[in-house]
């Protein structure tokens, strides 16, 4: 039961004592996978950003900070109303400027205009997408041709949370995640083991070759 509850928190955290709890968590855990994902995506200054389940907003922020032309352009999107609010409160200067906008939605229904986005990034995120394939056409919709997307998680931890129920079912393998980015249309998709000071993690790649 623990396992269960924890999972959801950690899905689709709630304005709750579990939920504050939960986005502590990823304030403190999340904040070196969250730099790493902008960094691997190689964001040029001009370019239309989204990073899918944006959590508390770090990921975001260090995004923000790469984009210094003026057609630079940050999306987020997050399932969770709490993290939304979370991230727009974190943010509310460049959501009122403009240069940052934040949808609390689905990732497998996302408002927004085909081909129109160059970078993609999200961290400890498509495991608890109910489809990896609606989740998966949906981001290569939204993607501009050649555009990049980039993942990173801990292989080791998921799989430990996995093998406890945290995450019920097989989408929290990487393999299910690269499968259905390859249906979806994606290409060069790839895995790779990498060193970060003392931690080491994995960063996924796709391209939306269209």
């Amino acid at each position: 039961m623990w396992a269960e509850k924890v999972g959801k928190q950690l899905g689709h955290p709630t304005r709750s004592v579990a939920g504050w709890l939960i986005s502590k968590l990823l304030t403190a855990r999340n904040r070196v996978l969250e730099e790493n994902a902008v960094q691997l995506s190689k964001i040029q200054p001009g370019d239309t950003v989204l990073e899918l389940g944006h959590g508390p907003g770090l990921g975001l922020q260090a995004a923000a900070k790469l984009l210094t032309e003026p057609t630079g352009r940050l999306i987020g999107v997050d399932y969770s109303e709490y993290m939304h609010q979370m991230a727009s409160e974190r943010l509310k200067e460049l959501v009122a400027s403009g240069k940052v906008t934040l949808h609390h939605c689905d990732v497998a229904a996302m408002p927004l205009a085909e081909s129109t986005v160059d970078k993609v990034f999200h961290c400890n995120c498509y495991y608890f997408w109910p489809d990896l394939k609606k989740g998966a056409t949906e981001i290569h919709r939204v993607m501009k041709p050649g555009g990049l997307m980039v993942t990173t998680l801990r292989l080791f931890h998921v799989a430990t949370m996995a093998a406890k129920q945290v995450m019920p079912g097989e989408n929290w393998q990487p393999e299910a995640y690269m499968a259905a980015l390859r249906d979806s249309g994606f290409s060069d998709v790839r895995m790779e083991d990498i060193q970060d000071k003392k931690l080491s993690f994995q960063a996924i790649y796709a391209t939306a070759w269209k």
